[in-house]
């Protein structure tokens, strides 16, 4: 395969691809996405959805899609894992939707995935590929050559790398190196709503603090689904990326926990683990006619349940500075970069500020416990306010569809 049309080649088709091949588009450029697997789909289960992450689809059109099979919590509850109390509950109920304009959701990654493949495949606009991994990149003066380990090539006008924690697009812009392991370590497993004893079951978002540890469960699928993700810190592991967990290992960091988060671990027989990376925030994504989007640019660890979110307010910002620019990706990819490198970096950094206060023992732990006992709700909401009031296009709306006479050009 070799192109010479003007369109811009993502590489990647998770939902930041899907969302960035959505946003361009939507203002009118032809987008083709590649994927390295021989289908799109999604690893893992349960996604949070903050309010900024569901105002960002809204500009897609696809906020009542994803909410449509979502799972919208009454509270955010916050447990000590050693002694079983509620240390802290954030309602994200009407006074939340109130207060940010938009509700709180969990879904399942594949079921956001597949309302974002839906709108691509609705779009003439965008070409999906599958079984395409990237091989080399080669910069030209009027384009970008993408060259694929299956023997294609593609002539494209620019690159977005939206391939994930291990991108080979962005050793081609920065050559840095590998993500960085932190030390943690994550299980994850799904229930059938069925199997999980009543006792046990909560329609509310619930996290668990222990030392070095904390378990998450939460509903997905209206209650068909009982997400769990169990982590704790451990250099056992330098790598691993959805293998099989080891049980033992698990229960040697849980097993002097709290009884119902034991007997919630009980349930799952099997168990995927990842192990956690991330990378220190820095500019530098772009180069020349290829940037970087969501991990690809900034991966960080899940403490803040912002990571997708990162990538989809990316994907709207870079739509909307491509527009701006007329298609000059020399011009836009810069302006981009810009504007998104300390919102991104914040979170990252905010993150794991977050690993830390979850995993606290001993005295951190006490004085955790306390801090977090005399907050109110309100002040709750106010401490995410930097996260959950940013929308991606307060500059002016990108997303309204141009008709064919109006298809952006990339130069």
């Amino acid at each position: 395969m070799t192109d010479t049309e003007d369109a811009i080649a993502i590489v990647g088709g998770g939902i930041g691809g899907l969302a960035c091949a959505m946003a361009l588009a939507r203002c009118g450029f032809a987008v083709r996405v590649f994927e390295q697997a021989c289908e799109f789909h999604e690893i893992g289960a349960g996604i949070q959805l903050g309010p900024n992450m569901i105002r960002a689809l809204d500009h897609l059109g696809l906020r009542d899609p994803v909410l449509a099979d979502a799972w919208l919590p009454g509270n955010l509850l916050v447990r000590d894992a050693l002694d079983g109390s509620q240390i802290n509950c954030i309602p994200v109920g009407d006074g939340f939707c109130t207060r940010f304009g938009q509700p709180y959701a969990l879904t399942h990654r594949a079921d956001m995935l597949a309302v974002l493949l839906d709108g691509c495949r609705a779009d003439s606009n965008v070409e999906l590929l599958t079984d395409h991994r990237v091989a080399q990149i080669v910069d030209r003066r009027d384009g970008v050559q993408v060259s694929f380990e299956n023997g294609n090539i593609c002539d494209a006008a620019a690159v977005i790398g939206a391939d994930g924690l291990w991108s080979c697009v962005r050793n081609h812009v920065m050559a840095d190196g590998p993500p960085h392991p932190v030390g943690h370590i994550a299980y994850r497993g799904v229930l059938r709503g069925e199997d999980v004893p009543p006792e046990l079951w909560s329609p509310d978002m619930t996290v668990w603090l222990g030392p070095r540890t904390h378990l998450v469960h939460y509903p997905l699928r209206r209650g068909a689904l009982y997400n769990l993700v169990a982590v704790f810190h451990s250099d056992r592991y330098s790598e691993g990326y959805d293998e099989a967990g080891d049980v033992d290992e698990l229960w040697r960091h849980f097993g002097g926990e709290h009884a119902d988060v034991r007997a919630l671990l009980e349930r799952i027989d099997v168990w995927r683990f990842w192990v956690l990376c991330d990378r220190e925030p820095r500019r530098g994504w772009t180069k020349g006619r290829v940037t970087l989007l969501g991990d690809a640019a900034h991966p960080m660890l899940q403490y803040l349940a912002q990571g997708a979110a990162m990538a989809v307010e990316d994907a709207l910002c870079l739509a909307a500075e491509l527009t701006r620019a007329d298609g000059d990706p020399l011009l836009a990819f810069p302006r981009y970069e810009n504007a998104r490198v300390l919102r991104t970096g914040r979170a990252q950094i905010m993150a794991r500020v977050y690993g830390d206060v979850f995993h606290a023992s001993g005295v951190a732990r006490e004085l955790r416990n306390q801090w977090l006992l005399g907050r109110t709700p309100q002040q709750g909401w106010e401490g995410m306010a930097w996260l959950y009031d940013y929308d991606p296009t307060a500059q002016g709306s990108i997303t309204s569809p141009r008709g064919p006479d109006h298809a952006a050009v990339i130069r």
